[in-house]
């Protein structure tokens, strides 16, 4: 299944292609490096110059950022992680409602940053996922089923983490799955999770999927398929 349908576009601000930055690192349990890499094809193939960054520290340049269409984010909390700068944080959050276009998976997005700034943008928190993996359903919400990122594929199944997590209710959510309770915290009977959800942030869109633990789970069809799009409906 082709990733896009869209050609690749000129940033309007320049002659020059559209500018996508990586930013990874953090928690190497959540394998940035090998799962970035996994996206940096479609970028380039797409029309995108790639960049990337090992520091926190570039959300400082506001030029840099300006000038940049997608932020593509795998930076995960662990013990002795860089944490988010208010400075860090202001300088992303402002980046993306002037534009610049902000999208992740999993943990590299929502297991990040505790900064209330940089949550509201997102749009979602982690707060558990049992202990071992679980075979689970992903399902495509109907009523966006003709949204790009998610248009034409079927529901799937994967093996890995299932992610619990607190969800802003103005996200459009366009997968979703189901939580059931575990020990008796989550009260009883199972609950709907969103999985995949767009939203915007001023004039930036944020793509954010929970699934990406392992890079065995982003080379799935249809996991591969819907984070490209998402990566790229995100760009500006």
């Amino acid at each position: 299944m082709p990733v896009s349908s869209a050609a690749p576009m000129l940033d309007s601000r320049s002659a020059g292609p559209r500018r996508a930055l990586v930013v990874r690192g953090g928690w190497e349990g959540h394998s940035p490096v090998e799962t970035t890499e996994l996206f940096l094809p479609a970028l380039r193939a797409a029309g995108f110059a790639v960049e990337v960054a090992d520091s926190l520290d570039v959300y400082c340049d506001a030029e840099r950022l300006a000038a940049t269409d997608l932020v593509v984010q795998c930076w995960s909390e662990g013990a002795q992680v860089e944490e988010l700068s208010k400075e860090q944080s202001a300088g992303l959050v402002g980046a993306v409602a002037a534009g610049t276009g902000f999208a992740g998976w999993h943990g590299g997005v929502l297991a990040a940053f505790r900064d209330p700034g940089y949550l509201r943008m997102v749009g979602g928190l982690f707060l558990f996922h049992p202990p071992e993996f679980l075979t689970y359903k992903v399902a495509i919400a109907p009523e966006h089923a003709d949204h790009p990122i998610v248009a034409g594929l079927a529901d799937f199944d994967v093996h890995s983490e299932q992610y619990w997590m607190l969800s802003d209710a103005r996200n459009t959510v366009l997968a979703t799955t189901v939580v059931e309770p575990a020990d008796g915290g989550q009260g009883d009977g199972a609950v709907p999770m969103p999985v995949v959800w767009t939203r915007r942030w001023g004039a930036g869109k944020v793509f954010v999927s929970a699934v990406g633990h392992r890079v065995e789970d982003l080379r799935a069809p249809a996991v591969r398929t819907l984070t490209e799009r998402g990566l790229l409906w995100a760009a500006r």
